[in-house]
């Protein structure tokens, strides 16, 4: 009874918040302003406490532009919690501007609609991305191409690495920053997943996506950490196969670290930085170790 009043609490906040912001929105789409990049933002914030996502941030957000993030993807929730970090926009497979809901909510975060088996437009495609980048903007790429089930990355698809290499000329940059991003899911209700129980965290795309929505939201308390790696700079000299290859060998080691707890993934960190990026007189003041929920 109290999951289902949990559920019903949650739709109806986010419903009406998104029916508040959804006009405004739009004209700041229409004419480029900032507030285009923050409203998705606040939308984040809100959505991830009424969820109950508890957010434990690793390392610093990379500060500086051109910036593409490479993470690993599990969940339709993955949307939510970077969202909730910092403003930023996503590139998504094409057939997600059709789901119900969620289609609306990525056209109003921006987002760049990618057709991943047309090799024809993939040059188009990435031309969209670079224009994305060089204006300025945080771009999350999910390089798996698909979700998984948490205890694992998949191997990274290179083709839309290409954008950084495009972004460059699109722009004064004489250097792109690739920054590799891990997502993991560890604890629900205070209890650790492991790995027979992470599913119902993650999404790998095997059962409904309204059956899982319910039952994630229903749990009340999920913990999940976000962990920032060291930028990868990108020049007209790179490999855009080489780097692809590191982020995912740098996701992969992150994601194994934080599964296994704080002090695993502290040992992956620069000198210097502590294991919620306060190290960084930079970093955003709400990348606190414990934050929502």
């Amino acid at each position: 009874m109290i999951g289902r009043l949990r559920v019903v609490a949650v739709a109806a906040v986010l419903v009406t918040m998104t029916l508040v912001l959804w006009p405004l929105q739009i004209v700041a789409i229409a004419r480029d302003w900032r507030l285009a990049r923050r409203l998705p933002h606040i939308w984040h914030l809100v959505a991830c406490r009424m969820a109950g996502i508890r957010l434990h941030i690793v390392g610093t957000p990379a500060r500086r532009r051109p910036l593409l993030i490479a993470a690993n993807h599990q969940s339709w929730s993955d949307i939510m919690v970077l969202g909730r970090v910092m403003p930023l926009s996503f590139i998504a497979k094409a057939e997600v501007r059709s789901w119900p809901a969620f289609g609306l909510l990525a056209r109003l975060q921006r987002t760049v609609f990618v057709e991943r088996e047309a090799r024809r437009r993939t040059g188009h495609q990435a031309n969209m991305i670079a224009e994305r980048l060089s204006s300025g903007d945080a771009m999350v790429l999910f390089a798996e191409g698909t979700t998984s089930d948490g205890n694992e990355v998949l191997p990274f698809k290179t083709a839309l690495f290409g954008a950084a290499q495009l972004a460059l000329a699109a722009s004064e940059a004489a250097e792109v920053a690739i920054q590799p991003v891990a997502i993991a899911y560890t604890h629900a209700n205070g209890l650790p997943l492991g790995r027979y129980f992470r599913p119902m965290a993650a999404w790998p795309g095997d059962v409904g996506l309204g059956p899982h929505l319910l039952a994630f939201l229903k749990e009340g308390a999920v913990d999940v950490t976000v962990a920032f790696g060291e930028p990868l700079i990108f020049s007209e000299r790179s490999n855009r196969k080489a780097v692809a290859r590191e982020c995912e060998e740098s996701v992969r080691r992150m994601l194994a670290a934080s599964l296994r707890g704080r002090d695993r993934i502290e040992a992956l960190l620069p000198a210097g930085q502590s294991a919620n990026g306060e190290a960084d007189p930079l970093a955003l003041r709400h990348d606190a170790v414990d934050i929502g929920g």
